[in-house]
């Protein structure tokens, strides 16, 4: 079955009702919401969210909670040892966004790792150990936090399987660390996409095909290697139509929550044209 969506809005005054309204105006099956605006820390309280009318309405349709996806926001940085209340802030936060994920119903919540703001990766990955235990802990949901494999622009961790690993090695609730993998992430980090099934293999052996829990499909603006992480919309960069439609259809991710993040086109989103372009492939 292809579960496939794109990043929503959640707002007044209908929130997470609205969320789904938007996906199901897309010919969407699955999305992504954040709890409130990425960038800040402002949330209007759970119980304004009109979930049960959500569910209703979910139901209806036929799409499914476990197709239903949030990405943590962006300030969340557990790596930062060069201002540890800026860790701490994100562990705090992180807590209470797991409560908020929970109250909704989703099973995923999405995560960039964090940057070691040039105190390392070693340093950085611990940190980011160490935060995560803290806030598992104590967490009493059953919240599966996917890391999301990042380009390696600048002090990023998680910009490789390895380091991915490391982490999930690390957590004592590790059966609660899952992974996302973005399509224009692993390309800006060097994974060759036109031979996907090696990049498939490699992501077995090290991390467990079995803790793929998501799929961010986004082109890439830059070639290659760049490091950069720009998205583009599908077709139109350096990683073409084609592979990622046989990524979105391949036969060893069937099941995998795919979620499309590209950007706006004239200030209009994009996601019911390349939603209808994808299932338009006969894998």
């Amino acid at each position: 079955m292809l579960y496939l969506g794109s990043h929503v809005s959640l707002k007044a005054p209908d929130y997470f009702l609205g969320s789904i309204k938007e996906a199901l105006s897309y010919g969407a099956n699955a999305c992504m919401i954040y709890t409130g605006p990425p960038s800040n820390t402002r949330r209007v309280d759970i119980s304004k969210m009109k979930v049960q009318e959500a569910k209703s309405l979910m139901e209806e349709s036929g799409m499914k909670m476990e197709n239903i996806i949030v990405h943590a926001p962006y300030i969340i940085n557990l790596a930062n040892s060069m201002n540890p209340d800026t860790a701490k802030f994100g562990a705090e936060f992180l807590a209470q966004e797991l409560k908020r994920v929970s109250y909704l119903g989703a099973s995923y919540l999405v995560l960039h790792p964090g940057s070691h703001v040039k105190a390392g990766a070693e340093v950085g990955l611990q940190w980011i150990i160490d935060g995560l235990n803290e806030v598992l802990d104590q967490d009493d949901s059953n919240v599966c936090i996917a890391l999301e494999t990042m380009a390696g622009k600048g002090s990023e961790c998680g910009r490789n399987f390895e380091e991915l690993a490391i982490i999930k090695a690390g957590v004592h609730q590790s059966n609660r660390i899952g992974f996302c993998m973005d399509t224009c992430h692993i390309h800006d980090a060097g994974y060759d996409l036109t031979n996907f099934d090696s990049v498939l293999d490699e992501f077995d052996r090290i991390l467990g095909l079995d803790s793929l829990k998501v799929l961010h499909i986004n082109d890439s603006k830059n070639p290659i290697g760049a490091h950069k992480d720009r998205h583009e919309n599908l077709g139109k960069g350096y990683i073409g139509f084609d592979i990622l439609a046989q990524i979105v259809h391949h036969p060893r991710l069937d099941n995998i929550t795919k979620i499309l993040e590209t950007p706006y086109i004239d200030g209009k989103a994009p996601y019911k044209e390349e939603i209808e372009q994808l299932r338009a492939i006969k894998p």
